[in-house]
């Protein structure tokens, strides 16, 4: 059977498969233990809390560690608290330093402190060593559980070591080499070590890294950075070329999935939520999206305010086109700032090249504007037969275009400049801003050229 069809029927019958002292219980059980630890981690998150304690405390220690290493760091600290210290210190022995790092930054000062104290004096050194850097920094990504060899190291020596450390150490494809002060020099590849002589060192096929890691340095940056090179693992290093460890593939894609969550939340003017949806609270999604959502409204009075300071100008018939005309505006902004925040996520796009884009841009605004007052004038002038109007309404659109294309795609230079994440210039930002200046200037068009 389907393991969401097994899931979906435990979740119909949790209070039997928890006690699994009934036959259907007993079979919803045994499927339940034959279920990748991943998917059970995802099951538990969509329970209640309650239901998934009592679940997950009921299964075999086995794979209850492995569950756990798969769980969110949210969903993880609701698990702690309902084992013991034992089943505690065994859970973060699952748990690279790393893993331990983003978990404990969750915490509390004093159940950090609480916490730390359960691991051995090695992990608790790396754990305190990670916490110094920034969660989002190449410092707070990295793994540090990694293999590196000394450049004086022979080849056959490296096997051996690879040997004995295999099961306690990631290798990756990309092995980097150190000094015996442990900076980085370089890196040899994983299969040089089978085509170099035994006897030959290290140091002499030795090759130059295409890009390396400063632990402050921001994830999102070192992410597009190893895209655009083609790599799937990076050194990183402190301010003194010490050694500190990588950034594999694996945390590579988590990364850009993040970093694209943050963008689309940015986009939708929300402010980015790492959890789960299910595992935040009501309220506090409530409060991330009304208090924003509140602000715009305000912002898109000041559109009524406009309206009303210049109603002797607006007729019936000019203002049955308000909406065409800020819909218009919206809609181009947002598609520009699109083009300019995934050409910067993608570093096709920059200050050193701006202005070449900036100028491209023009030119698009240009003939967008002309495009669509074209149209616009057409649309007016065939179904009411007024010239006038139809001339004011067309150059209206064609100004609000103009502008639209405009901010869309400064904006986003704008705000990198000041460290603010360009995501958040489109979406309805943007939208509202361009509905206050449509309307401002499809009143001054008329108040100018009608009356």
């Amino acid at each position: 059977m389907d393991s969401k069809k097994i899931l979906e029927e435990i979740r119909e019958n949790i209070d039997m498969v928890i006690a699994h002292d009934v036959p259907l219980g007993k079979s919803l059980w045994k499927a339940l233990l034959g279920i990748h630890p991943a998917d059970i981690a995802d099951f538990l998150t969509e329970i209640s809390k309650k239901h998934a304690q009592a679940l997950f405390m009921a299964i075999p220690k086995s794979l209850r560690l492995a569950v756990f290493e798969e769980l969110s760091d949210a969903m993880k600290i609701t698990m702690l608290d309902c084992m013991s210290e034992h089943e505690q210190v065994e859970a973060f022995q699952m748990l690279s330093a790393d893993e331990l790092t983003d978990l404990f930054d969750m915490f509390s000062d004093e159940e950090l402190k609480t916490y730390l104290n359960l691991l051995h004096k090695k992990d608790r050194e790396k754990v305190l060593a990670l916490l110094q850097f920034a969660p989002e920094s190449a410092g707070g990504i990295m793994h540090t559980d990694v293999l590196s060899l000394r450049e004086d190291f022979t080849v056959e020596k490296s096997i051996k070591l690879i040997q004995r450390l295999r099961l306690k150490r990631d290798v990756h494809q990309q092995i980097f080499v150190t000094d015996r002060f442990n900076k980085l020099l370089g890196h040899i590849n994983l299969e040089d070590l089978v085509l170099q002589k035994p006897a030959h060192r290290i140091e002499s096929f030795t090759r130059k890294n295409e890009l390396v890691a400063r632990a402050d340095e921001d994830q999102e940056g070192i992410a597009s950075k190893m895209v655009h090179y083609g790599l799937m693992t990076v050194p990183v290093i402190d301010k003194n070329n010490y050694f500190l460890g990588v950034i594999p593939s694996e945390t590579l894609v988590d990364v850009l999935v993040e970093e694209a969550s943050e963008d689309v939340q940015k986009m939708a003017a929300l402010t980015p939520i790492k959890q789960p949806y299910f595992e935040v609270s009501f309220f506090r999604l409530l409060y991330e999206r009304g208090y924003i959502l509140v602000g715009l409204l305000l912002a898109e009075s000041f559109s009524g305010t406009i309206m009303r300071v210049h109603e002797a100008s607006l007729n019936a018939f000019l203002l049955s086109f308000v909406p065409m005309l800020i819909s218009a505006g919206g809609n181009t902004s947002s598609q520009t700032s699109a083009v300019a925040i995934q050409g910067m996520a993608s570093g096709e796009i920059g200050f050193f090249n701006m202005l070449r884009f900036l100028r491209r841009e023009f030119y698009m605004a240009f003939f967008l504007a002309l495009l669509l007052s074209i149209t616009a004038f057409m649309r007016v002038f065939f179904t009411s037969g007024v010239v006038w109007e139809s001339i004011v309404i067309s150059l209206a659109l064609g100004m609000i275009v103009m502008v639209s294309v405009t901010l869309g795609s400064a904006i986003p230079f704008i705000l990198k400049r000041f460290n603010v994440d360009p995501a958040f210039s489109a979406g309805p930002f943007l939208a509202t801003l361009m509905d206050i200046l449509g309307i401002l200037i499809y009143c001054y068009l008329i108040k100018i050229l009608l009356f």
